[in-house]
């Protein structure tokens, strides 16, 4: 198979690093401006508050050495109105701003805004657009190009690992759809996208380009189908049922689409009856696939989700905090005891074997050999 390294036949080359400087599983940079620059050009703003700010990164193209995940990956907003209290992205938003503020693109009152009055706030209520990212992206294609022979297994390219890619903004900015439209020119990639979004289906055309010619798993998230408790857990994201029937479009016009269950939260959504219905309610909306994660507690994230632990789940407060207390990831022992139980179950409903989070990006397609050429 061959692959179309630009669209006009450029060589791939570009730098071999990076000026951006990243944070492991963020991959974030902020372009570094002059202190004296105006403040922050706000693009839109909803009736309860929610500002939507350019951002002009150096970098969209996030390789794995730089995150410390074992894909590319492909952030094109920063933090998420979907609002969800467990969401680990907190961390990346926080960041984000730091660094801003850091590189004089922030004033002290603008950090104070963009942080939120207890750091978390503003995940939601803040968000960044990369509105300019397809001016850096052709240009991190071409050291994705010049990489991705040298680690084949690493060379799947990941949309939304750090915000939600369908989130209400892309209805306006239509950034994801962009960036489709753009590596459904080449052929013989590897592209995953997470999201919780039925807006996803809006894209089914492009989506469908897309896989033509290169390998595409599409992720829609969901934690339970209870939807009482998603709604105590995620302030704004969209109803299971709705995700449902996005999922039941998606895979009915051929797209290869599945379930990502995740985060799992122990004691909450862990049992037999959470993940069966999920998985069921998934197989009769055509899933191919399954995976499933549980719950990653880093520090930039409890203060959100705690508290709401504490209101909602109190007799599991001090469980998780005991836990939680020196890792972020769940403890070892639950996550094999979690990995087994949601194998057994995929097994029973008649859902293709598969080794939790590990392969959920495994090439179907056959892995480039040689040199890359023109398709």
């Amino acid at each position: 198979m061959s692959v179309t390294r630009t669209p006009t036949g450029r060589a791939a080359g570009g730098p071999a690093g990076d000026p951006a400087v990243a944070q492991p599983e963020l991959g974030f940079a902020v372009s570094a401006v002059p202190a004296s620059r105006p403040p922050v050009a706000v693009l839109d703003e909803r009736l309860r508050g929610t500002k939507f700010v350019e951002l002009r990164p150096r970098s969209l193209l996030n390789p794995p050495a730089a995150t410390g995940m074992d894909f590319w990956s492909v952030n094109p907003y920063v933090g998420c109105e979907f609002g969800c209290t467990y969401c680990y992205a907190r961390y990346a938003h926080r960041y984000v701003v730091e660094r801003a503020r850091d590189a004089g693109t922030l004033s002290e009152a603008e950090f104070a805004d963009f942080r939120g009055p207890n750091g978390w706030e503003a995940f939601e209520r803040r968000i960044f657009v990369k509105r300019q990212a397809l001016a850096v992206f052709e240009r991190d294609l071409r050291r994705y190009f010049a990489a991705a022979p040298k680690d084949p297994g690493s060379s799947t390219i990941v949309i939304g690992t750090a915000t939600d890619p369908y989130q209400p903004a892309e209805r306006r900015f239509r950034l994801t759809r962009a960036m489709l439209e753009h590596l459904a020119r080449y052929e013989g990639l590897a592209v995953g996208i997470i999201t919780k979004s039925p807006l996803i289906v809006r894209d089914i055309d492009v989506l469908l380009r897309l896989q033509e010619r290169n390998d595409l798993e599409v992720n829609l998230s969901v934690i339970a189908v209870d939807g009482p408790l998603v709604r105590t857990l995620e302030a704004r994201s969209p109803v299971p049922a709705a995700r449902m029937r996005a999922l039941e479009k998606l895979t009915a016009a051929g797209v290869h689409a599945g379930l990502i269950v995740a985060p799992v939260l122990p004691g909450i959504t862990d049992d037999e009856e959470h993940l069966r219905a999920v998985l069921i309610a998934g197989k009769a909306a055509g899933a191919r696939f399954a995976h499933c994660a549980p719950l990653r507690l880093y520090p930039g994230v409890r203060d959100r989700f705690l508290p709401v632990l504490d209101r909602y789940f109190p007799h599991l407060s001090e469980r998780y905090r005991r836990a939680y207390a020196r890792r972020s990831a769940a403890p070892s022992g639950y996550a094999r005891a979690l990995s087994r139980r949601f194998k057994r179950i995929q097994a029973d409903l008649g859902y293709p074997k598969s080794d939790g989070m590990v392969d959920r990006y495994k090439r179907r397609l056959p892995v480039l050999q040689g040199e890359l050429a023109l398709g």
